[in-house]
């Protein structure tokens, strides 16, 4: 089974840091190519961050400048280093990756880690 295990959120105040981790579980190898995502309260979930098999790497214009995606790929774990937090950013963050498991590839998400942001 592939479980992507996000570890790393908290409560923080405002202009805070926080660094977020995100690793596959399990007999699995994941792409390289990671990404982050966060959800708040009553919104859509969008997109904040990824990073390519080649490290290049995105991000939304809500988090540039201030956010900075990361990886280790011998141990299939990405981070997201948030630095400047906002209340804004305060939401659900989770990573997907496209893994391989029982002889196909599949996107997986991990289940979150909540991060809050105080004024």
């Amino acid at each position: 089974q592939v479980q992507l295990v996000e570890s790393g959120g908290g409560s923080v105040q405002a202009g805070g840091s926080l660094r977020l981790s995100c690793a596959a579980s399990g007999y699995v190898y994941c792409s390289d190519d990671m990404s982050w995502y966060r959800q708040a309260p009553g919104k859509e979930r969008e997109f904040v961050s990824a990073i390519d098999t080649d490290g290049s790497t995105n991000y939304a214009d809500s988090v540039k400048g201030r956010f900075t995606i990361s990886q280790d790929k011998p141990k299939n774990t990405v981070y997201l280093q948030m630095n400047s937090l906002k209340p804004e950013d305060t939401a659900m963050y989770s990573c997907k990756a496209p893994c391989f498991f029982g002889g196909t590839w599949l996107t997986y998400w991990g289940q979150g880690t909540q991060v809050t942001v105080s004024s």
